[in-house]
């Protein structure tokens, strides 16, 4: 399972714009990524962060940059302990579709243990991954994120 690529796709009734913001403004990440602050300059290169309660959780550089079409950067999470020959690669594709846009998340480069076989968690990518993008579904369309959930 050494370099995997995990996918995840859903469409949410907003705009590209309005999308990117949320993606891209940490006013957003903070409400539907587990109270995460993104900050960057938004330029190829760049260093990129997320961060809570002051301290950097997950850390890369911005890969590719297309303002309200394709955002990708490396990913690192600072309390990995797995053996990585390089960071994952993390990207946001949007693709407008009338009154709806496409959001596809891939997360590259991934290590078995990044995989969480459990319905019980939001560990593993494949289980945080869609919480993240449903709250952010949720906060785009009604104006409010999903209620917290313990497991």
């Amino acid at each position: 399972m050494d370099n995997s690529t995990f996918v995840y796709v859903t469409y949410i009734a907003t705009t590209p714009e309005k999308l990117w913001e949320a993606l891209t403004n940490s006013d957003f990440t903070e409400k539907y990524f587990f109270g995460s602050k993104i900050q960057s300059d938004w330029k190829v290169g760049s260093e990129i962060t997320y961060s809570r309660d002051g301290k950097v959780s997950d850390y890369g550089k911005i890969l590719t940059c297309e303002p309200h079409r394709v955002l990708s950067f490396t990913w690192t999470y600072t309390a990995d302990t797995a053996v990585r020959e390089e960071p994952t690669v993390v990207t946001f594709e949007l693709k407008q579709m009338d009154s709806t846009v496409k959001l596809t998340l891939k997360h590259e480069k991934l290590v078995s243990v990044d995989i969480v076989d459990r319905d019980d968690t939001f560990e593993g990518l494949n289980n945080g991954w869609p919480a993240i993008l449903s709250n952010l579904k949720s906060l785009l369309e009604t104006g409010k994120t999903l209620a917290p959930i313990s497991l």
